[in-house]
C-alpha cells in the first residue's frame, strides 16, 4: 500500500540505498556465478588448453605464457568483481529512480524500484542476450574482440531505448484507453525498436563446429542467470529498503511522534 503524506528522500539517502542494494545483490549474484558458472568456465579453459596443446607440436612452438592472474585468483576477484559492478548498477538505479521521480504514476515507493530493476533487466541484459550471448573461454575470434565489444554495447543502449519505446506507447494511449490496448501499445513499441535493432546490427558465428553444444548453452545460461539474480535482488532489495524509509517517515510524520 502506498503511503502519503510524507515528503521524498534526499537523493544522497536513495543513493546510499541503492548502492548497499547493489552491493548485497552483487554478492549473491557472485555466489550464482560461482556455483553454477566456474565449472563450466573450468570446462571450456581445460578445451583451450587441449587445442593449444595438440596445435603447439606441428606448429614447432613449446614456449608458454603464464597466466597474469592464476584460476584462484580469478574466483576469488570474481566476488569484488560483482560486488563493485552490483553496486555502480544500484547506484544507477536510484539515480534514475530520483529522475524520474515526476513521471512516475505510482508513489509505492517498492513498486516503483521493482519496476525501474525489472525495466533494467530487460533492455539491458534480456535483450541484448538474445542477440549476443555470453560465449566461454575458446569461442570467439581474438581479431573481432573489439567489434564485439562495440556492438554489444549498442545494443545495451538500443535495449534500453526499446524499453523506453515500450512504455512511451503505453503512455502514448491514454489513461483512459482499455488495459489491452495500452498493453499492445507497449508491446508494439518495444518489439518494434528491437526487431530493427537485432536486423541491423550485425550477427557473430565464431562457435567452433567441435565445440560441445551442451557446455556453450550452460554457460550462456548461467551468465544470463547471474544477471538475472543481480537484478533481482537490487529490486528487492532497494524496494524494501524505499519502503522501509517511506514507513519510518510516515510514522515519525503522525501527530504525537
Amino acid at each position: 500500500m502506498p503511503l502519503t503524506g510524507t515528503t521524498a528522500p534526499p537523493f544522497v539517502t536513495v543513493l546510499v540505498r541503492g548502492l548497499l542494494a547493489g552491493l548485497i545483490a552483487g554478492l549473491l549474484a557472485g555466489t550464482f556465478a560461482y556455483l553454477a558458472g566456474e565449472p563450466h568456465v573450468d570446462a571450456a579453459i581445460a578445451i583451450e588448453e587441449a587445442a593449444s596443446a595438440h596445435a603447439e607440436p606441428a606448429a614447432g612452438a613449446h614456449d608458454h605464457e603464464e597466466a597474469l592472474v592464476s584460476r584462484n585468483g580469478q574466483r576469488g576477484g570474481l566476488f569484488l568483481a560483482t560486488g563493485l559492478f552490483g553496486a555502480a548498477m544500484g547506484g544507477l538505479l536510484a539515480t534514475a529512480y530520483v529522475l524520474l521521480a515526476r513521471r512516475r504514476r505510482t508513489y509505492d515507493d517498492g513498486r516503483s524500484g521493482l519496476l525501474l530493476a525489472g525495466a533494467a533487466l530487460l533492455g539491458a541484459v534480456v535483450v541484448p542476450f538474445l542477440k549476443y550471448p555470453a560465449n566461454p573461454p575458446a569461442v570467439g575470434d581474438p581479431a573481432t574482440i573489439n567489434q564485439r565489444t562495440v556492438t554489444y554495447l549498442l545494443m545495451v543502449v538500443l535495449g534500453l531505448v526499446a524499453v523506453w519505446a515500450g512504455s512511451l506507447g503505453y503512455r502514448s494511449v491514454g489513461a483512459q484507453a482499455p488495459l489491452w490496448q495500452r498493453v499492445a501499445a507497449a508491446v508494439g513499441g518495444f518489439l518494434l525498436v528491437t526487431v530493427v535493432s537485432y536486423v541491423v546490427l550485425p550477427s557473430f558465428q565464431e562457435v567452433p563446429a567441435d565445440f560441445p553444444a551442451t557446455l556453450l548453452w550452460d554457460f550462456r545460461l548461467a551468465s544470463l542467470g547471474t544477471q538475472v539474480v543481480l537484478w533481482t535482488g537490487i529490486g528487492l532489495l532497494f524496494a524494501a529498503l524505499m519502503h522501509h524509509g517511506r514507513r519510518r517517515r510516515a510514522a515519525a510524520a503522525l501527530p504525537g511522534t
